[in-house]
């Protein structure tokens, strides 16, 4: 079992910056792939970002490469996103997910046994 609660979100402006935080419960967070997602009002959730349970292999979305970084430490059972140039369709609730170890890095919700609650990023224009 793994609980995950995230931090970070809130209202920044275009161009702006955000560091979300997963903080994970439980002795076990390094034997899990661990991910972003995001749903935005009226849209389906969808993948931001991953990394292998080393933090050995990441991969992102087409639409959030070359402006987020994800990274974990598993001495400290988190895993961060830090999202820079934000842009308002960035808008959406990011969850942190835990999930199968795979080679490379799941895109499909279906991969990802647990998930955080969800923190709001809300990027004004």
């Amino acid at each position: 079992q793994v609980q995950l609660v995230e931090s970070g979100g809130g209202l920044v402006q275009a161009g702006g910056s955000l560091r979300l935080s997963c903080a994970a419960s439980g002795r076990t967070f390094g034997r899990y792939n661990m991910a972003w997602f995001r749903q935005a009002p009226g849209k389906e959730r969808e993948f931001v970002a991953g990394t292998t349970w080393r933090g050995g292999s990441t991969d992102y979305a087409d639409s959030v490469k070359g402006r987020f970084t994800i990274s974990r430490d598993n001495a400290k059972n988190t895993v961060d996103l830090q999202m820079n140039s934000l842009k308002p369709e960035d808008t959406a609730v990011y969850f942190c997910a835990a999930g199968a170890r795979t080679a490379p890095v799941s895109y499909s919700e279906n991969q990802y046994a647990y998930w955080g609650q969800g923190t709001q990023v809300t990027v004004a224009s």
